[in-house]
């Protein structure tokens, strides 16, 4: 059975939540949304989406792709060992997880774009 956003799984009450963040994003955020949207790479893509007990900051269903810019919370001493688990349960439903940090995204949201088309196109092959 192909994945659709309906069969992908996610905690109802994570919904309410994507969409306040959805209101309320950082500024990398903000700027990365500002070049994603539109299907400006040809593909699209969705912010603030929940899959599984996560929300990924960006999410393309067409190329199984999850865009993370990692912000103040991933400063904490915990948080590496959070994100290996949160990749491995993701990569079991066969999404690939790319990741910046919020710093990356603001000093070049350019060079950030282009590995995303990269990522993009190596998901079509």
């Amino acid at each position: 059975m192909a994945v659709t956003r309906k069969n992908l799984p996610y905690e109802p009450h994570l919904a309410t939540l994507a969409r306040n963040l959805r209101k309320r994003g950082t500024l990398g955020e903000v700027l990365l949304w500002q070049a994603l949207k539109g299907k400006a790479l040809g593909v699209a893509f969705h912010r603030q989406v929940p899959v599984d007990r996560y929300i990924l900051d960006f999410f393309c269903l067409e190329r199984m792709l999850a865009v993370e810019v990692d912000g103040e919370t991933h400063e904490h001493p915990d948080a590496g060992v959070r994100d290996v688990v949160r990749q491995e349960r993701l990569e079991a439903f066969g999404i690939r997880v790319i990741r910046f940090t919020e710093a990356e995204v603001r000093q070049d949201v350019s060079r950030v774009v282009a590995a995303i088309g990269s990522a993009v196109v190596k998901g079509a092959e």
